[in-house]
């Protein structure tokens, strides 16, 4: 395939949809209507789905970055005749600022090329296809744009320079000489709307989205003041650009089907809002963003789960909250780098995975103090939640990692039910009557006496997957994160200690023994249980490690490979740019401490750090 690795690709957001364009200014996946629609760009998963790309003609070198405190991207290519520059961004509604942007993106796609010095000879190719590929649109020029429809969607583009139209794709070659700049605008819209796409100068797009990211930025510029700022901010920037504006969800990941091994079938459409990625998701945006996006994440949560009864919780929603995620296959499209199935939807929907009940109450805990006075539906919500776990907690489920084959006594799950019930009787009263307290504290026990000796391995030495297994998972990593125990307790620490020496390498951590390759965010629960151990040393040699495992733009995906470094699964991942933020968190709270215990002088508790009195037993 052309559409170069997965690393390669730089990330645009509007609130609505991504843009992943690669290093020779090829845009390879565009899902315009929303973030798990249907694409007009698919190339990353085969040849024939799509791309528009703005490159040099004959060979050239890349330097790329974003447009400081956006996603607004900036590709210089340096030819042996000149160098010519192409800013890519995805449309904001004009004047959005602040926490309004991506509420209403008129799903516009801006393009400026700017020549630097000398004259390049620079090529345009055009190729949309709609449906994942399936639809070749007839290409018509019409009042100076090129409109292309079929089905249900119509994409129009204008630019500085004729283009040739074949069949189904356009074509230019045009000179750029330094100080001349070439604007192409691309604008999707539903077919059956009234009006055409509307499409403003590039110059433009690039000049509002620049300005209404700068906007959002400078809002939680003094919110975080502890370490790793820059990295902090960045992948911040990155989660809220993983939102999906009008309801406030965040999708796991802007891409399907990238595989989390060459070649291999675990290839899963990421493309939606996960429960278990809430908790972390407002730890993360409480420390690096403010309490208004956090706020804004448990509304949507809550709306999204709606009454409760004895029903499985739903464990992951479409991004307006839709519940029916039912997986098919795309067999036309060969996948990435020839994986194969490629998924359009997600079967794990239907699946019973009992840690959503402690990531909703950990969350709510979070939350409490913009929790009080605590709403009806809100009350109704987390003790429903609290009372499933007492008792699906003793029921297996598929785990966090959506084990496919068969439903186990998982240790991490049974942790979780004890973190909602944990946080259910913290509550207390706010929460339900004193028979409901005593309840929900009896199981809590039950949970505990059970994860303490039925989870415990004495031949390996750790705490395992599931209860009764041989086999190691990282997930049992959270247990200190979510005060389960402490991170020095003995068997704890002897957790940690083999977890980290038989599944680490480089500083990347596989979630089992045969994991394909190191999973991120595990590597950075790790910081964050050696933090809190005390061994705040090593947890920022390690947090260094892994912050160099970014790709140029500051980007992750699922994971890394151990031995090549190549980036693997659905990118970018939302959840590696929350477990970096949350790391960063322990580790300027373990510095605190540390300081503290030296007999220092406290400093000021940086804002945003996530130290809320009580927030961790």
């Amino acid at each position: 395939m052309d559409s170069g690795r997965i690393s390669e690709h730089g990330f645009l957001a509007d609130g609505r949809s991504a843009v992943l364009v690669d290093r020779a200014g090829s845009v390879n996946w565009w899902c315009p209507e929303r973030f798990d629609g249907p694409s007009v760009f698919g190339r990353l998963l085969g040849d024939d789905a799509g791309h528009w790309s703005i490159r040099p003609v004959g060979t050239f070198t890349t330097d790329r970055s974003y447009l400081d405190d956006t996603l607004v991207l900036r590709t210089v290519f340096t030819t042996g005749q000149g160098t010519v520059a192409v800013t890519d961004a995805l449309a904001l509604e004009p004047g959005a600022r602040g926490h309004d942007i991506g509420l209403r993106s008129p799903r516009v796609l801006g393009r400026v090329v700017e020549g630097l010095s000398g004259a390049v000879a620079v090529r345009l190719d055009y190729q949309p296809r709609f449906e994942y590929g399936r639809v070749m649109a007839y290409l018509v020029e019409t009042d100076g744009a090129i409109g292309a429809t079929a089905g249900a969607c119509h994409l129009s583009l204008r630019g500085d320079v004729p283009l040739t139209c074949g069949d189904g794709n356009a074509s230019a070659t045009f000179t750029v000489r330094a100080g001349e700049t070439y604007q192409f605008t691309l604008g999707y819209a539903p077919t059956y709307d009234a009006a055409p796409p509307h499409l403003p100068d590039a110059d433009r797009v690039v000049a509002d989205a620049v300005a209404g990211w700068r906007s959002w930025a400078d809002l939680h510029r003094d919110h975080y003041r502890g370490l790793f700022r820059d990295v902090v901010r960045r992948s911040a920037l990155v989660v809220q650009g993983m939102t999906y504006g009008p309801s406030g969800g965040i999708v796991a990941a802007a891409t399907t089907s990238l595989p989390e091994e060459l070649g291999g079938d675990r290839n899963y459409d990421y493309r939606f809002v996960w429960v278990r990625d809430f908790s972390l998701t407002l730890q993360a945006l409480w420390r690096a963003a403010c309490p208004d996006e956090a706020d804004r994440q448990f509304a949507w949560v809550a709306r999204a789960m709606g009454r409760i009864g004895d029903e499985p919780v739903p464990i992951m929603y479409g991004v307006q909250g839709e519940r029916d995620l039912t997986e098919h296959t795309l067999d036309h499209l060969p996948g990435y780098a020839d994986s194969r199935p490629v998924f359009v939807g997600n079967d794990a929907w239907k699946q019973r995975q009992t840690d959503v009940l402690g990531e909703v109450l950990d969350a709510a805990w979070l939350m409490r103090h913009y929790l009080d006075p605590m709403m009806p539906d809100v009350r109704h919500l987390l003790r429903s939640l609290a009372d499933q776990a007492t008792v699906t907690w003793r029921k297996p489920d598929a785990g966090m990692w959506e084990a496919r084959d068969a439903e186990r006594h998982y240790v991490s799950s049974k942790v979780q039910c004890w973190t909602a019930l944990d946080r259910a009787v913290r509550f207390g009263l706010r929460l339900g009557e004193p028979s409901d307290v005593a309840r929900w504290a009896a199981a809590r026990d039950e949970v505990r006496a059970a994860v303490l000796t039925r989870g415990w391995n004495d031949r390996i030495g750790a705490y395992t997957g599931a209860f009764g297994s041989d086999h190691l998972d990282a997930s049992v990593l959270i247990m200190p994160l979510v005060g389960f125990l402490p991170a020095d307790d003995e068997r704890m620490r002897s957790t940690m200690d083999v977890v980290e020496r038989r599944l680490s390498r480089g500083g990347l951590l596989r979630r089992w023994d045969d994991d394909p390759a190191g999973f991120v965010i595990c590597s950075f629960w790790l910081v964050g249980c050696l933090a809190l151990a005390g061994e705040v040393d090593r947890a920022g040699d390690l947090f260094a490690q892994l912050a160099g495992r970014v790709n140029d733009l500051g980007l992750y995906a699922e994971q890394i490979d151990q031995v090549t470094g190549e980036h693997l699964g659905n990118f970018p991942q939302a959840f590696s740019h929350i477990g970096l933020i949350n790391a960063a968190g322990h580790l300027t709270e373990a510095m605190e401490r540390r300081r503290e215990a030296a007999g220092r002088p406290r400093q000021p508790v940086p804002a945003g750090t996530g130290r809320t009195e009580g927030a961790r037993s």
